[in-house]
C-alpha cells in the first residue's frame, strides 16, 4: 500500500503523520521507529498535516472531506465538507489558525481550524489551477506572512493568489509538466 503523504510535527516530540492508500492515518514516533497510533478512514488518504500544537492530525482524501483526528481522545473530532472531488494537498498557516486545501474540483480553499470556529469553516475559495486526467497529488503552500498562497497545477503553471482579494497575482510558466509541489522561501519574497 502506498504512503501518499507524510508530515513532521512542528514542535514537541519527533512525530510524523502519514496518509496511505489503505485508508489509514498513522502517527509515527521517530524515537521508537514505529507507528504509535492508527486511525482507519473509509477511503484512500491523499494528504495529511498536523495542527499547530500537534495534538490533531488533519487528513484529506478521495471522499472529498477534510477530517480532523484527535490524538488525545483517539477519535475523529470533525469533518469539513465543501470540496466536490478528492483533496490532494493540505497546508497549515504559519500561525496555525487556517488550513489551505487543494482538490481535484479545481479549487483551493482556506478553512478556519481554530478550536471554537463556526460550524461553516470554509472561509475562502480560490480558482484558476487545474487538475486533469493524470490525477496527480497537487499540493499547496502559504507564504510565511500568510498574505499569499500557491497551488500546484496540471497545466504546467504555478498559481499564486492574494489571500485578501482572492485574485491571482502570478501565473508562472516554465515547467514542462504538472507542478505537483511548491514552497515559498522562508525569508525572501519568492
Amino acid at each position: 500500500s502506498f504512503v501518499n503523504s507524510c508530515y513532521p510535527a512542528r514542535r514537541g516530540p519527533q512525530l510524523v503523520c502519514t496518509g496511505s492508500d489503505d485508508g489509514t492515518v498513522k502517527l509515527w514516533d521517530i524515537r521508537k521507529k514505529a507507528a504509535v497510533q492508527t486511525f482507519q478512514n473509509t477511503y484512500q488518504v491523499l494528504a495529511v498535516t498536523f495542527n499547530d500544537t500537534s495534538d490533531q492530525i488533519i487528513s484529506g482524501g478521495i471522499d472529498n472531506d477534510i477530517k480532523v483526528w484527535d490524538l488525545r481522545q483517539n477519535k475523529l473530532t470533525y469533518s469539513m465538507r465543501g470540496h466536490a472531488d478528492s483533496v490532494t494537498g493540505l497546508s497549515l498557516s504559519s500561525e496555525g489558525s487556517y488550513l489551505l486545501s487543494n482538490a481535484m474540483d479545481n479549487t483551493v480553499r482556506i478553512w478556519d481550524v481554530r478550536p471554537f470556529a463556526p460550524k461553516e469553516r470554509c472561509v475562502k475559495i480560490f480558482q484558476g489551477n487545474v487538475h486533469n486526467f493524470e490525477k496527480n497529488l497537487l499540493r499547496c503552500s502559504w507564504s510565511p506572512d500568510g498574505s499569499k498562497i500557491a497551488g500546484g497545477s496540471a497545466d504546467r503553471f504555478v498559481y499564486v493568489w492574494d489571500t485578501t482579494s482572492r485574485r491571482i497575482l502570478y501565473k508562472l510558466p516554465g515547467h514542462a509538466g504538472s507542478v505537483n509541489e511548491l514552497a515559498f522561501h522562508p525569508e525572501e519574497p519568492i
